[in-house]
């Protein structure tokens, strides 16, 4: 993609010959003949560089170059004087600005200070991203062949421009996969914008994603730059895209497409090139079938489905987990813990209806209300309470011949699966055959109580 730079001179001729000079080089020169014209594109278009005129009439570039800096703080701002003197340069750097140059402008300055320009902005976002990142965990943990698979997904497309629709339960990682994509694409040192669609108020998303202009509504006091301007180049997060409403979802689509929008209350088309990945937790081809996801939508969307696994489907990794996440509560200053066995059989044993992220919480009440360094399974049981799916055997390291009927079953995935198929079975009896009652009584998502019926034989 193209940088874009912005060049602000009241004289054609000077406008003319330095954009000539940016456009041999490959960059997109924009040209504004005075301060105002410049605010009016600044508000419209992504600008890596400007180069501003100091002698301009009604507002000089003096007197504009403290509100770029303000309105665009990261902005590179080089000034352009056929006046210029020492005095007046060291104001203006004073005041914000990159670099001085003087008129007329020759080809060699022009390169070196819009190249240095935008070495210095790449820079600063690069160690703003790492900043964001630091602590921040960006990598699957696992090693279970559901997790391996995935990561091996996650490495092939990341470098391609191809969207992603990642699904999954609540905290089963889909941002932490998104993350991941970001990490090992070709906009790595560009941020990926995230968009939350299940937090932002319906009256309020269009202007979120697509950004809106001064007096486009009540409280509308400056324009403002959605998120899709924002990706600009870089990756669009839309996470829990199934929440959006069918109004914003149309809008949505027609962007996907064209990759082109307008503001709200704007009439001027604004292209992009934005590559999106998109997150949900919602089965969508149930939502198309009820009429409240779009189906041309989801195809726009599913070019390449990742699905995450809930924790349940993958306890081997629980163990790896739970290291990783007590390591990252000890950097945080909490103490020490020792799992014992037990402790990590008693939590094999659990559902984990919350997924890693209930894991996490469970970890960090352990971390600050255990007392002793070693966790034991009585402590793990304790704690989880009724959301257990299996009682603790009466003792760490019980033998299975010493557990009655239990060690009849081979593996220990084979008893977990008569437990379940008997534990569903028992509950959904209880509820008189209400699927929709059993799921919320036993904390699991409706659709997925349907699948494991299914899976266990039970439908019948």
């Amino acid at each position: 993609m193209a940088r874009k730079i912005l060049i602000v001179d009241d004289e054609e001729t000077i406008r003319d010959s330095v954009a000539g000079i940016l456009g041999d080089e490959g960059f997109e020169p924009l040209t504004a003949a005075g301060a105002q014209e410049a605010f009016a594109l600044l508000e419209t278009e992504t600008v890596h560089v400007v180069l501003l005129d100091i002698w301009m009439p009604e507002m000089d570039g003096m007197e504009a170059l403290p509100r770029i800096k303000e309105l665009y703080p990261e902005l590179p701002v080089i000034m352009i004087s056929g006046h210029g003197n020492i005095e007046t340069a060291v104001q203006a750097t004073k005041m914000g600005a990159f670099d001085f140059i003087e008129k007329p402008p020759s080809y060699d300055k022009i390169i070196l200070a819009v190249s240095n320009a935008l070495q210095f902005s790449d820079l600063a976002k690069e160690n703003e991203i790492l900043r964001a990142q630091q602590g921040k965990k960006a990598e699957l943990t696992g090693v279970s062949p559901a997790i391996t698979a995935i990561r091996q997904q996650i490495l092939r497309v990341a470098p391609t421009p191809a969207w992603v629709l990642i699904r999954g339960e609540h905290g089963t990682g889909k941002e932490l996969a998104a993350q991941m994509i970001h990490n090992n694409s070709p906009a790595r040192n560009r941020p990926m914008i995230e968009v939350n669609c299940a937090a932002i108020p319906e009256e309020l998303i269009e202007s979120e994603l697509f950004g809106h202009e001064k007096g486009a509504f009540t409280g509308a006091t400056t324009g403002k730059r959605g998120k899709f301007d924002l990706a600009d180049g870089s990756i669009l997060f839309l996470d829990e895209i199934g929440d959006m409403s069918l109004k914003t979802q149309a809008k949505v689509l027609r962007i996907l497409q064209e990759q082109k929008f307008e503001r709200v209350g704007g009439g001027k088309t604004i292209s992009v090139d934005v590559r999106v990945i998109a997150a949900t937790n919602k089965d969508l081809e149930a939502e198309i079938e009820a009429g409240t996801f779009r189906a041309d939508l989801f195809y726009r969307l599913n070019v390449v489905p990742i699905t995450l696994p809930p924790l349940r489907e993958r306890l081997e990794d629980l163990p790896l987990l739970v290291e990783d996440l007590m390591a990252d509560f000890r950097r945080k200053g909490f103490g020490r813990k020792i799992f014992l066995p037990g402790a990590i059989h008693a939590m094999q044993r659990h559902d984990w209806p919350g997924n890693v992220r209930e894991l996490r919480n469970f970890l960090e009440r352990i971390s600050i209300m255990c007392p002793d360094e070693e966790v034991t399974g009585e402590l793990v049981v304790q704690i989880l309470g009724g959301g257990s799916s299996m009682t603790l055997p009466e003792a760490e390291g019980v033998s299975p011949d010493e557990q009655g009927g239990w060690a009849a079953f081979a593996s220990f995935k084979e008893a977990k699966k008569q437990f379940e198929a008997d534990f569903l079975k028992a509950k959904i009896e209880e509820n008189h055959g209400n699927i929709s009652k059993t799921a919320e009584q036993i904390g699991m998502e409706r659709s997925h109580l349907h699948k494991r019926i299914k899976a266990l034989g039970l439908d019948s």
